[in-house]
């Protein structure tokens, strides 16, 4: 029988399968051993493609930021092109909630990171920001993506809003004036990231203007 005509195992099919695991199954659920039963192998045939976790994760890494597009960082508008991209970023965050775990502290070291990063602060730069501010602003753009994708502010309450009375009527009153704006059981959520987002956008625009040029 003749050697197949292309490698069953490579980086980005290791990397591709690694995150299918992480999305099904949770952070814990990545294991070197699960790894090499979901590509019907030898856990040794892995490290042939990968030195060890820390290099998958890297892998891993790679593959979620190449879901994050940066394109919008070069609007001539700095401020609709830093939106486009905070709302480009929490999507590919809502896709893979469970990589934020595995991913958030870790070093920033994959070249995709590292030009989204760049990217994100010459576009504040070019708002008008010091370093230093663009620094935080981009500090404050992680916060506000991953702990919105990370979390559910609406699925924490899980009475009915009337549900919450007489010992809380001003949760009960807010929890039913928001569903009554709509938007289903993520509206809420969905509709705070919105308020969040636009409420430092427009304290960005305050910023920059009051920097001496």
């Amino acid at each position: 029988m003749g050697r197949p005509s292309k490698a069953l195992l490579s980086r980005a099919i290791i990397a591709r399968a690694a995150l299918d695991i992480v999305d099904e199954s949770g952070a814990e659920g990545l294991t070197m051993r699960a790894l090499a039963e979901r590509l019907g192998v030898k856990a040794a045939s892995l490290y042939n493609h990968m030195a060890g976790k820390d290099e998958l994760l890297d892998a891993l890494s790679e593959l979620v930021n190449e879901e994050i597009d940066l394109t919008p960082l070069g609007h001539d508008d700095w401020r609709t092109g830093v939106d486009a991209y905070a709302r480009g970023y929490r999507r590919v965050f809502l896709r893979h909630p469970n990589t934020i775990a595995l991913l958030a502290r870790r070093r920033v070291e994959a070249d995709l990171q590292l030009r989204g990063y760049d990217a994100l602060l010459a576009a504040l730069a070019r708002a008008g920001l010091p370093p230093a501010d663009a620094a935080e602003t981009a500090a404050a753009l992680d916060y506000l993506v991953l702990g919105s994708a990370l979390e559910t502010f609406t699925a924490g309450f899980t009475r009915p809003p009337a549900g919450y009375r007489p010992q809380f009527p001003a949760l009960a009153d807010s929890l039913e004036a928001a569903a009554r704006r709509g938007g289903g059981p993520t509206g809420l959520d969905e509709r705070g990231f919105e308020l969040a987002l636009r409420l430092l956008l427009d304290g960005l625009r305050v910023r920059a203007a009051e920097t001496p040029s």
